[in-house]
């Protein structure tokens, strides 16, 4: 894991930053629906699926990547991994795993199970520990659609990295759609950059490998 430190007074982001960070403190969200009709006729998993083809799309983008390093200065990891959670049906609640990224989705699909198998039944916030530093928190409600999720932050202006939530999958016509919020933070997101991410991430999900699939 590298952290790239970003030189404030050369960086053509900087009044921007330093408005959305101290002035006008500002993080918001947008939520789409994202077409998933290829995957759910492939014998994938869709949430590992998911987490493959988000992780993919934020070590594209620099401005997904950007956080605060030690000092509180702005820097950018050069990958993410993601750190998702699985939910604990007996207790109600959830765990926090985390898994090893890996451009080969077949290669993250096993680290991903073997997550599972290793840590999936640890109680407890983080059931894999030793959480590292470049990860980013994705989170699925497979219960329910929505059209809109917002996370209410109070220390937000200081988590700079996404956050994603999905919703439960349902079918329009002849379409399978997913929900997908994704929460950011003006100083280093703008509309544009959440734009760009998803149609990127939708072309993403149209072109992806799929094992044990002919498309």
């Amino acid at each position: 894991m590298a952290f790239h430190p970003i030189d404030l007074d050369t960086w053509p982001r900087r009044e921007y930053y330093l408005h959305y960070m101290e002035a006008v403190p500002c993080t918001y969200s947008l939520t789409v629906e994202l077409d998933i009709t290829r995957l759910r006729t492939a014998p994938i998993k869709l949430y590992p699926a998911m987490l493959h083809a988000i992780t993919t799309c934020v070590n594209r983008h620099p401005e997904f990547r950007t956080a605060l390093g030690s000092d509180g200065l702005p820097g950018v990891f050069d990958q993410m991994l993601p750190c998702y959670t699985v939910f604990h049906p007996d207790t109600e609640t959830f765990s926090n795993l985390w898994t090893v990224y890996d451009p080969d989705i077949s290669v993250f699909l096993a680290n991903y199970q073997q997550d599972l198998a290793l840590y999936g039944q640890a109680e407890g916030f983080d059931g894999k520990p030793d959480v590292p530093g470049n990860t980013f928190p994705v989170s699925m409600l497979p219960w329910v659609s929505f059209q809109s999720f917002q996370l209410h932050l109070p220390l937000g202006h200081r988590h700079l990295l996404p956050i994603f939530t999905m919703g439960r999958f349902f079918h329009r016509e002849d379409a399978c759609l997913l929900p997908l919020s994704v929460q950011v933070h003006h100083a280093v997101c703008d509309g544009f950059h959440v734009s760009r991410f998803l149609s990127d991430l939708q072309e993403i999900l149209r072109q992806m490998p799929l094992p044990g699939s002919n498309n």
